[in-house]
Order: C-alpha cells, then sequence, then structure tokens
C-alpha cells in the first residue's frame, strides 16, 4: 500500500510517498518561529497557512489517517501542554490526521536509523540542523557511539542577524561563526573525525549553489556520492553571502524560494561544529528522520 510522511519541522513541511522506494513529493516553508509563544502557540496567520496547506495535500494525495504518519519537530515541542492538545484535535477534527510531536529522543533514533550505515570503520559526525535545533550523532563504523542535542538552530541566527538576506548580506561569515561560538558555550567535540556528514537537503543545496565537491572516496554507500574539504566549504558559504543574490538564490528552488531564506545563516551552525571537531572533509546529504521511519519499518 502507498503511505505518505510528513515532516513537520519548525520552518519546513516536506511530504514523501512511499511504495517501492522513497521519494520526495513536495515541500512547503511556514516560519512557525514568527510570532511563536508556547502559551499560545503558533501565529494565526502561521495556523491558517498550515491549514490551508494541509487542506491542499490532503486532496492532492488522498491522505487518510490510516495511509498517512506526521512526525512534527522543533518548536513545536516548546508548546505547553494544552496547546499541543489543541493541534492534535485540530488535525484530528479537520483532517482526520494525527498531529504526532515526537521527542528529541526519538528524532536522534530515527536519525540514526536514517544514517545507519557501512562507514568503512571510519569515525563519522552527523549533523542535523533544523529551525530551532540541531542534532548531532556519532558513528563509529556501523554503530552510534554518542548523541548530542543542542538547542540552537537556523531561526535564531535569521532572529539576530536582520542583514543576512539583504541582496548579498551585510552581516558577515565571521560573526555569525563567533555568534554561535559562544551560544555553543562549554560545548564538547572529540578531535579524530574522519569526516562529517550534514543532512537535510544540503547535498542539492551545495549542488545549486556551486560548492567545490568531489567524488567521495572515503566510503561507498551509493548515496553520498559527493565530498568537499573544510576550505572549500567556507569557499562556497561565503560564495552563497556575498557572490549569489538572493533573488539569485530564490530562482534555484522555483517549487520552494523561502526555503533558500535559511541557506546563509544556516551554513554557519555546521561550520563552527566542523571547526570545533577538527572535521577535514565533509559529505553533503539530502537525508532526514523520514529516511530512517523507512529503515527502522521496512528495511530491519
Amino acid at each position: 500500500m502507498k503511505k505518505y510522511y510528513i515532516d513537520l519541522g519548525s520552518s519546513t513541511i516536506k511530504v514523501y510517498c512511499y511504495e517501492d522506494e522513497l521519494k520526495l513529493l513536495e515541500e512547503n516553508s511556514i516560519y512557525f518561529k514568527n510570532d511563536f509563544d508556547p502559551e499560545k502557540g503558533i501565529s494565526d496567520y502561521n495556523l491558517e497557512e498550515l491549514c490551508d496547506y494541509f487542506e491542499n495535500i490532503k486532496s492532492k494525495y488522498d491522505l487518510k489517517y490510516y495511509n498517512t504518519e506526521i512526525f512534527v519537530t522543533g518548536i513545536f515541542r516548546n508548546l505547553v501542554s494544552e496547546r499541543k492538545q489543541d493541534m492534535v484535535k485540530l488535525f484530528n477534527e479537520k483532517f482526520d490526521l494525527h498531529f504526532n510531536i515526537i521527542s528529541h529522543g526519538i528524532e536522534n533514533y530515527y536519525l540514526g536509523k536514517a544514517m545507519q550505515n557501512d562507514y568503512n570503520d571510519k569515525k563519522v559526525l552527523i549533523i542535523n540542523m533544523g529551525g530551532k535545533t540541531t542534532e548531532l550523532v556519532t558513528f563509529v563504523g556501523k554503530d552510534i557511539t554518542g548523541t548530542k542535542n543542542i538547542n540552537v538552530g537556523v531561526a535564531e541566527l535569521l532572529n539576530n542577524f536582520d542583514k543576512v538576506n539583504d541582496e548579498y548580506s551585510g552581516n558577515t561569515v565571521e560573526e555569525m561563526e563567533q555568534f554561535v561560538v559562544d551560544k555553543l558555550g562549554d560545548l564538547k567535540l572529540d578531535k579524530d573525525y574522519d569526516c562529517a556528514i550534514f543532512t537535510g537537503g544540503e547535498e542539492r543545496f551545495e549542488l545549486l549553489t556551486g560548492f567545490n565537491l568531489v567524488e567521495n572516496t572515503l566510503f561507498n554507500d551509493n548515496i553520498h556520492k559527493y565530498m568537499i574539504n573544510l576550505d572549500g566549504y567556507v569557499e562556497g558559504t561565503k560564495k552563497v553571502f556575498y557572490d549569489i543574490s538572493i533573488d539569485e538564490l530564490h530562482n534555484l528552488m522555483p517549487n520552494n524560494p523561502k526555503w533558500m531564506d535559511g541557506a546563509r545563516s544556516g551554513a554557519i551552525i555546521p561550520l563552527v561544529l566542523f571547526r570545533m571537531a577538527n572535521v577535514k572533509w565533509i559529505i553533503p546529504s539530502d537525508l532526514n528522520l523520514i529516511n530512517g521511519v523507512i529503515n527502522d519499518a521496512f528495511k530491519n
């Protein structure tokens, strides 16, 4: 039976279909962080936009309770219990769907399942960044040896650097790096990683914006074809900040141009983590927690 999986985060909704393989059908960006209040919930405007979008996809794909699973993360975890219950009730009554807010622990579990692989005995740092939080998972070979959750994401950078999405960024890479370094405070990371994998649409983004990717020679999983060294990542990030206009970024993703509003800020947190972990090679990845859901349900 064809099943639908929806990843609903702090700023992006991704709709997937699984039959014989997992396919990303579409995505839509809504900035739930804007005017968010844990006691009151998401703003009326964003709630209306969210409901309009679900009315559209429910009709388009014939979404039903029995063929659809929604995994809600990020800022929605910060809602007080009553507001969480309101969202569950709304989706139940209006769409006959379950608004399933998952914990950080469950998100880490599915991220681990998504990235479970034979890494040729390499020590690998997985970075999964969202709007409000960032998850870190360490693999040594096929085994998870550690997880960390940090409460900083793209939204915080967007809130603190109001010139980053000028035509060309009015905020510098360096000042935004320092902000993240200060936010992370006493976070300690190992210094002996062979590489880091940066997930959640990063491969697509780096290909679209012309990062200097080379063939991945560290391991072969038939998924992650490319890698880039740290200097190349810094060079690509500065290109996105200073050489590609915000309109050009939007035009690279015509079906969901708002996704690119987080592109410049979204490069900074991983960059700080790469430096902290002394990472020499970065593997861009398009995998996310839904890949882990599929691996857990159908492939293990």
